[in-house]
């Protein structure tokens, strides 16, 4: 099967199960399942694979060892040497397009754990082969991918999941739970904040200088879909979340974690439309991210959820009295004592500021409660009334919904729209404009040249239709 002709060949689409979920989650109809096309029975093992297996590609790809690991995909061996060594039966590749070539038509799942900027066309490539995904967050470099993979998600049928981890987590649950009886009224406010960068580079103005490329790292496919440049150890591994060409920078990093919570508890997927503006940022270029950062949403009424702001806080900069880094954080709300913890920690975590109080959650969105702590002690949970994932375990969750035929949790008609927001706020990052986003038809309505803006240019060979 050749990359220009990919044609929906697997048997997936040959029949649709019927098949009843016994835990499922579908946003705001939380006790029903959604049937889509299956592949397997709950006791057949999924032929698997991976493309990145080194790193979170390493996990990722355990998750599948009790399945069929036919093949793996890396650019570079010394990283993935672990998993290659796990799975010695596994057909090692360096390029996903070969891989897929080969093992398109024998594969039902696969796991993409790369920089941002392969996480689209390796998806898109897998999901029109009918080859369910796992994608990690965020699940697209740009906003225009974002939609495009929702909708060729919901075009081929395919078992979909963000690594979002948190959204298979019992917190989330509780917070939804707590939020739509009325823990704190209508919410107006909702604040989400990090510590990162953890790395460095970030804020950097100009390109790194050349340096020759290890033997192990196959660098043109590392680069892949971005504009070329030479190799430098400051770019990869570990760095790439710092650049625009690879990354999210820290909002892109985090915020798929940190602000799932709030994403989810305020039903922010069924907003019409939305603004996106930046507060303020430090270290602004067109290399890197900021060094620091704070982004204001606003969005309408949905449903009978009243119109909220949720504020963004990433970075920190040097205390100009030379004591620790400042960080960047949002203000303690009015009547939370000082000695009360926010989120899980002061690195991250987010708060909901209602008509009726204020709740709190962790990183993950782990531990909602009520501030200030009295109030918690006087609080009785509701009686759980969302299906909860079994042992929260995220990567099972999709490869159970792949042998069931039902959604996993964090799909992509939640997690394409939510990575649609997330990518936004670097949008307007790196345009300096506020933005009005229509949600429904996935344009950006304020300024010219709109669909270039939410997409960019791909490298000659790597493109998307986007």
């Amino acid at each position: 099967m050749g990359i220009d002709k990919l044609k929906l060949t697997r048997r997936a689409f040959l029949a649709a199960t019927t098949t009843t979920a016994t835990v499922a989650f579908a946003q705001n109809k939380p006790n029903t399942a959604e049937v889509v096309p299956g592949k397997k029975s709950p006791n057949e093992k999924l032929n698997c694979a991976a493309i990145g297996a080194g790193g979170k590609g390493g996990s990722d790809i355990w998750a599948c060892h009790e399945e069929n690991v036919l093949a793996l995909c890396d650019v570079d061996s010394e990283r993935a040497a672990k998993a290659f060594d796990t799975f010695k039966d596994a057909e090692k590749f360096k390029d996903y397009r070969n891989m897929l070539e080969k093992y398109g038509d024998q594969l039902d799942a696969c796991t993409i754990s790369t920089p941002d900027h392969t996480h689209a066309p390796a998806a898109y490539m897998a999901m029109k082969m009918g080859i369910a995904v796992y994608v990690q967050k965020p699940l697209t470099h740009t906003v225009a991918e974002a939609r495009l993979l929702k909708n060729v998600a919901a075009e081929t049928g395919v078992v979909t999941q963000m690594g979002n981890q948190g959204h298979s987590g019992d917190g989330v649950r509780q917070l939804c739970e707590m939020l739509w009886t009325g823990a704190i009224g209508q919410v107006r406010e909702a604040h989400v904040w990090t510590h990162r960068p953890v790395w460095d580079n970030q804020g950097r103005d100009t390109p790194l200088p050349p340096q020759v490329t290890p033997e192990h790292l196959d660098w043109d496919r590392w680069i892949g879909t971005a504009p070329w440049r030479p190799y430098n150890e400051g770019i990869a591994p570990h760095d790439w979340r710092a650049w625009q060409d690879f990354g999210g920078g820290s909002l892109g990093d985090m915020a798929c974690h940190i602000m799932d919570p709030v994403y989810m508890s305020l039903k922010l997927v069924e907003a019409k439309d939305y603004t996106v503006e930046v507060i303020m940022q430090k270290g602004v270029n067109t290399e890197t991210f900021p060094t620091a950062s704070t982004i204001k949403y606003s969005f309408p009424a949905r449903g009978d959820m009243a119109p909220v702001d949720v504020y963004w806080y990433d970075g920190h900069w040097p205390d100009p009295n030379g004591g620790d880094k400042i960080y960047n954080r949002p203000p303690r709300p009015e009547g939370v004592p000082a000695g009360e913890q926010l989120g899980d920690n002061d690195m991250n975590g987010s708060y909901l500021i209602g008509d009726g109080g204020i709740i709190t959650t962790g990183e993950y969105g782990g531990r909602p409660r009520l501030l200030p702590a009295t109030a918690m002690d006087q609080y009785t949970l509701p009686d759980p009334f969302l299906d909860r994932v079994p042992r929260q375990d995220h990567a099972q969750d999709w490869l159970n919904a792949i042998k069931s035929g039902t959604k996993s949790c964090s799909d992509f008609s939640y997690a394409g729209p939510f990575t649609e927001m997330v990518n936004f706020g670097n949008l307007v990052v790196k345009s300096g404009k506020k933005l009005h986003w229509d949600n429904v038809k996935g344009e950006v309505t304020n300024v010219k040249n709109a669909a270039e803006i939410v997409s960019k240019e791909y490298r000659k060979g790597w493109e998307l239709p986007c």
